[in-house]
This record gives structure tokens, sequence and C-alpha cells, in this order.
């Protein structure tokens, strides 16, 4: 430990530096252990996730590698349907030739046809999770579900969390004028109910991952708005802004150098909470036929086709995609929690 010389001579130990605000949330995130097993949880979701863009895991979901809606393994291989006897008739057979004047080259054309071979890769009787009713493994089907579902929630979250803060930092600091034209436009988006707001912009930007991140993204920005307006407010007018502008810091820098670094853990927990409100949502587009496009696979259009193969008594891909969405939702929102009191002011 470094020391200091006082006046007698003698050494004295130096002062510990204290610890900055982001490190003592840390500390006391590490001590949540149900935060931090959500975290854990969350970080192997999203490697799972990153996995799956690179093409390292579920990268052949579209193969059929089953035969069709076959069962989890641990059910076995279903039973075979049994199909109805065709009796055939007795007697000698019918000469078709003056009926049919090709039936003399039915014979021949068989023949031909043998010399041409195909090759038909076997399928699998069972699979792990099960298959659905092309053949397609469901648990690569959730994995790649995953992949966008988790992606359209934290791009969109991101999305709508630089929209409010920045308007909000903008109205809660000028206020005047400009406060009020931003607060018509808060009232305009609030004005209609959140998920009528988010069906009249599927209808504009149509369907695909970036359309409907910035579907959600503009849908879902007033919550964040109104929070970190509402912070603005009160830090504006404190003594170590009015030192800062006392000393000539530009506006700019009172508020993204001075106020924002205070008043950041409130975007930072909306954030957080966003991502989870957003995958909901991406899944109920989806699940409707709004999100993301045909040849892509989310979540959301996972349960659509369960939704089908549950009244013939498949219910492997409704379970699968449940307790996928189940185990993530619920430990991003255990996360958030935990981040929110880590990072709460008043425990500092």
């Amino acid at each position: 430990m470094s020391s200091v010389m006082t006046a007698s001579g003698a050494a004295a130990p130096a002062a510990q530096k204290s610890r900055g605000v982001w490190a003592a949330s840390w500390c006391r995130l590490r001590a949540d252990k149900v935060g931090m097993t959500a975290l854990a949880v969350v970080a192997l979701s999203l490697l799972l996730v990153l996995s799956a863009a690179l093409g390292l895991v579920a990268s052949g979901w579209q193969k059929e590698t089953g035969v069709p809606n076959a069962p989890p393994s641990f059910m076995g291989p279903g039973a075979a349907e049994s199909a109805s006897a065709i009796e055939v008739p007795k007697g000698p057979n019918v000469d078709l030739s003056d009926i049919d004047p090709l039936a003399p080259k039915y014979g021949e054309w068989t023949e031909r046809a043998k010399q041409y071979k195909t090759d038909e890769t076997p399928r699998a009787q069972t699979l792990p999770f099960g298959a659905d009713r092309l053949g397609r493994d469901v648990l690569a089907k959730a994995i790649k579900g995953a992949e966008i579902s988790i992606m359209v929630g934290l791009l969109a979250a991101v999305v709508a969390t630089l929209i409010g803060t920045v308007l909000g930092a903008l109205s809660g600091f000028y206020g005047g004028k400009v406060g009020d034209f931003l607060e018509w436009v808060y009232n305009v988006f609030t004005a209609m109910p959140n998920i009528l707001l988010i069906f009249a912009f599927a209808v504009v930007f149509g369907r695909g991952v970036m359309p409907v991140v910035m579907i959600l993204g503009l849908a879902g920005w007033t919550g964040i708005y109104r929070l970190v307006r509402a912070e603005f407010i009160k830090h504006s007018v404190r003594e170590y802004v009015r030192s800062a502008e006392a000393i000539g810091a530009s506006k700019t820098s009172r508020m993204f150098k001075h106020i924002l670094p205070n008043v950041s853990h409130v975007a930072l927990v909306q954030l957080s909470a966003h991502v989870v409100s957003f995958i909901k949502s991406e899944v109920i587009l989806s699940y409707l036929g709004l999100g993301v496009s045909v040849d892509q696979v989310s979540w959301g259009t996972m349960l659509s086709e369960a939704q089908n193969e549950l009244i013939l008594g498949y219910w492997w891909q409704l379970v699968v995609v449940t307790v996928f969405m189940a185990i993530f939702v619920t430990a991003f929102s255990l996360f958030t929690d935990a981040l929110r009191d880590a990072l709460d002011p008043k425990l500092r």
C-alpha cells in the first residue's frame, strides 16, 4: 500500500480510492445469487443464438431428417397406420388392348422406369424432440427460432431506448417549445392502444426481421421517454449541473456528459425490461402472420404450426417452443430485477 509522509516524518497510509458507480453496482449484482444464475442462463442463451447465427448449430433446420410428425425418442416409433386391405378380384386378367390402345406400352414403360433409380435419404422414425409435419427436427427449429426472436427483441429494445433517451433528454433539459412539441408527439403515440399501433406499423413496413425491429422500436419508446424526461428535469437544476454551467460547459456537454451518466441506470433497466416485452410482441406478430417472412422461423411461427398439429395429437413442437420461451423469458426477467436493484441509486 502506498504511503505519504506526515509532518513528523512518519509514514501514513494513503486514503484508498472509492469504488466507482459501476464497480459498486457489479459487486451488488454478484452478491445476488438469483441474479447471477439468471445472468448465466441468459449468457448461455445468447451464446447459443450466436452459434446459430454463425451456422455452427441448427444450420440444417430446413432439412427433412425424419418422417412427418416423428415422435420424440423417448416415446419410440409411432404405430404404423393400419391400411384397409384392398380385395383383388379373382379370375383371369382382362385384355385392355381393345379398351385402352396404350395398354401394350405399359410393360415397356415399366421396364424403362426401372433403369432410372432415385436415391432417397432414409428418414429417422424418431428424433430427440420430435419432428414437425414435414419431418424437420423440432429442436433445430427451436434453436433457429430463438435466434430470430431474441435478436429482434434485443435490436428493437436498443432502437426504442435510443429514441426514448434522446427525446426524453431534449424535452427534460430544454423544456419550453421543444418540450411542448415532444410532449405532443408523445401524446399522439400514447393515444392509440399499443397493440393497434403495432398492427398499423406492420401493415406499412411489411414482413421481415428489420421491419419488425423498426415496428417495435417506433411503438415502444414512449415509456422510456417519460422516465428519462422526468430524470432530466430533476437533475438539470442540481448543483453539479449548475457548477458545470458556471465554468462554461455547453448545453450538449451538460446533457450527455454530466446528466446522462447519472440517469443511465434508468435507460439500462428499461432496455433490459423491453427485451422481454418485444420478444413477446414478435411472437404475437409472427403467430398472426405479420412478423418474419415465410422462409424464416421464429417462436411465433412455430406456435402457429403447433396449433394445427395439436389438433391431430402431435404435441411435442408446442411443448419444446414453450419450454424454450419460458426458460429465456423467466431468466431475463429475473436478471432485469437484479439489475434494477444493483443500479438503484438509493443503495449506493
